[in-house]
């Protein structure tokens, strides 16, 4: 018989809560932040047209990605289509019993930012949305298909109408969006065309720009918070005192976020000799996508990489995790999964190679125990 392959969810994360209120309070100097006049006024000329429309509402399951460190919580990212909400669950009720009651609370809050997505797009008229589609490019193919499937199946018990489509398949323009000639109210949108810049997204994009559809996770979140060059702002000390920030949130900016540059701001034989000491990002990327860290960087990769679009930041290891399978480590970040500046959960990713992914026996979501 072959050996079984080991599960993520036999490999418990522990989360001391000093680290987790630490990461809470990084998440809420975030969210003011982002809320602040200054920082709009400075970071929105930046953005496409998409991103700067304030379609006046949040956006469901963002993501905040984090490294432990003896120092405390290190951000290494956002996300605004985080997914992974239901394969956490699925590994915390695998390691431990749950009862329908405490499955049951997690699913209605997260049903609820949907309903309030609604409420406050259409200014009070609509309480919850009638029609929902979940949307990816070839959905069918995606890893995270299955889940998209499970948010169906939640809003469908809610007695709301719920497909995951393709964006080819609406009939989408300035007048609305449609899915088999019915009109759709909210798109939860797990497409990674941030900024409705790509021809299949176009239709979206008008209705969007109309106000005819409700769409979550926006581009507008996505300018102010997840926007890689954002992080440049966060990890600057002058920038920050610039933008007004209190003393208080520069302190807990600065201690959270690695410090992060352009590419371009580097003499290249400096940074050449200095490389392992830092990750390099395309600020465009997702996913992993284009991630390398430095101690990988070849000089031919090097020498072709755009100064202008690629984000340098920091080296923070990850922290590791023993797993009882063949007592090799695993290495971990931790995901808070928010709504606003409300924490919904958190969850732990265990994994092996340069960058997080789920190639590795035994790696995926795993749960998380918070200690004292």
């Amino acid at each position: 018989m072959a050996d079984r392959v080991p599960d993520s969810s036999e490999c418990p994360v522990f989360l001391p809560v000093k680290d987790l209120k630490t990461m809470i309070r990084l998440v809420k100097a975030l969210y003011q932040l982002q809320q602040m006049v200054p920082y709009r006024s400075f970071v929105t000329p930046q953005l496409p047209e998409s991103a700067r429309l304030d379609p006046g509402h949040e956006s469901v399951m963002m993501g905040y990605d984090f490294h432990l460190t003896t120092e405390g919580p290190r951000l290494i990212e956002v996300n605004t289509n985080a997914g992974g909400v239901m394969l956490a669950w699925q590994a915390h009720q695998l390691s431990r019993s749950l009862s329908q009651e405490a499955i049951g609370r997690p699913a209605s809050n997260l049903m609820a930012t949907f309903n309030q997505e609604m409420d406050r797009f259409s200014h009070g008229r609509k309480k919850r949305p009638e029609r929902v589609v979940i949307i990816d490019s070839e959905p069918e193919k995606q890893f995270l298909y299955p889940e998209m499937q499970q948010f169906a199946l939640l809003f469908r018990a809610r007695g709301v109408e719920a497909e995951v489509v393709d964006p080819g398949q609406l009939e989408a323009n300035a007048q609305g969006v449609f899915l088999a000639g019915k009109p759709v109210d909210l798109i939860y949108n797990r497409h990674c065309d941030f900024y409705l810049e790509t021809p299949p997204l176009a239709g979206i994009r008008a209705a969007y720009l109309a106000a005819k559809v409700c769409l979550t996770p926006n581009p507008r979140a996505y300018g102010l918070l997840a926007d890689k060059r954002r992080m440049l702002l966060w990890s600057s000390q002058e920038a920050l005192k610039e933008l007004g920030v209190g003393e208080v949130s520069q302190q807990t900016l600065l201690a959270g976020v690695p410090p992060c540059h352009l590419l371009k701001w580097f003499d290249a034989d400096h940074f050449w000799s200095d490389r392992r000491s830092w990750v390099v990002k395309p600020v465009d990327s997702f996913g992993s996508r284009g991630v390398i860290l430095g101690k990988g960087l070849s000089r031919n990769r090097f020498n072709v990489l755009c100064q202008e679009t690629t984000l340098v930041q920091k080296l923070v290891p990850p922290s590791t995790t023993p797993c009882p399978w063949d007592g090799k480590p695993m290495k971990t970040d931790l995901r808070l999964f928010v709504y606003g500046a409300k924490v919904l959960g958190v969850t732990a990713r265990i994994y092996q190679g340069q960058v997080t992914n789920f190639k590795e026996p035994g790696s995926g979501y795993a749960p998380v125990r918070i200690v004292p």
